[in-house]
């Protein structure tokens, strides 16, 4: 339980933007839903085994909350995390979670959101997924070079990206004379198509691939419709973070 726990928090609001997420499990499968307020990054999540101590929909909230009691060095040695259920219609649902110290005298508890109140917080959107025009596998190399000109250049909250030739280039300012910039190939032996000038947010990019090891993540654009999908492999779950262009 506490590894599919952390592996959701480390996903979400260790990226700074995700702090509750809807889970939408059964004896199948376990999806994990999240969206920004601004809607700058949506995440699509499934674990590789079905959850079967989680089932039903409902919500994880205040997820900072959870990320410090399953972090807490008071619950580190022989803890007992303890899943709390409710009935409804004869059928046990998970209500939230209880945290118990290993001499049991140091108690918390995490209470979940149930379906009709997350259903509303974040209502699932149908991500019809357009054609990539190209995939990538992004270097632990190229990661901190994005990080290097996010840092270089903090006052530009969105870069745009192009290719040339077999080099796929991403793009920080540097519009007008009097404007900062910078610009750094981020991947070689590209192959396929962008056409057009589309830009994403900076922060959602940058958060979400912080979060990769480099070995385990995949980027796609479409040309089409501006959308940029990175995909992490946890081992545990898949997260697939969709990035939509600013313009």
């Amino acid at each position: 339980m506490k590894d599919i726990l952390q592996d959701i928090v480390n996903h979400t609001i260790k990226l700074g933007m995700l702090d509750k997420v809807k889970i939408t499990s059964d004896d199948k499968k376990t999806s994990i839903f999240s969206m920004d307020q601004k809607r700058l990054i949506v995440l699509l999540g499934e674990t590789k085994d079905p959850v079967l101590a989680l089932q039903g929909t409902f919500g994880m909230p205040q997820l900072e909350k959870l990320r410090y009691l399953l972090e807490g060095s008071v619950y580190q040695e022989d803890a007992k995390i303890t899943l709390v259920t409710f009935k409804k219609n004869d059928e046990d649902l998970p209500s939230g979670l209880h945290f118990e110290n290993k001499d049991g005298d140091f108690h918390n508890d995490y209470k979940f959101m149930n379906s009709e109140i997350i259903e509303k917080l974040l209502a699932s959107l149908t991500f019809k997924e357009p054609t990539w025009s190209l995939n990538i596998s992004p270097t632990v190399g190229a990661i901190q070079k994005f990080q290097y000109q996010a840092g270089a250049n903090s006052e530009i909250e969105s870069f745009s990206a192009a290719l040339d030739g077999d080099k796929l280039k991403f793009k920080f300012g540097g519009a007008g004379h009097s404007e900062h910039g910078g610009e750094f190939v981020f991947a070689s032996g590209v192959t396929g198509t962008l056409t057009k000038s589309w830009s994403w947010p900076v922060s959602a990019v940058l958060n979400v691939l912080k979060s990769a090891d480099g070995n385990n993540t995949k980027m796609s654009i479409s040309n089409d419709k501006g959308a940029m999908l990175i995909e992490l492999d946890s081992g545990i779950a898949t997260y697939k973070y969709v990035i939509p262009a600013t313009q």
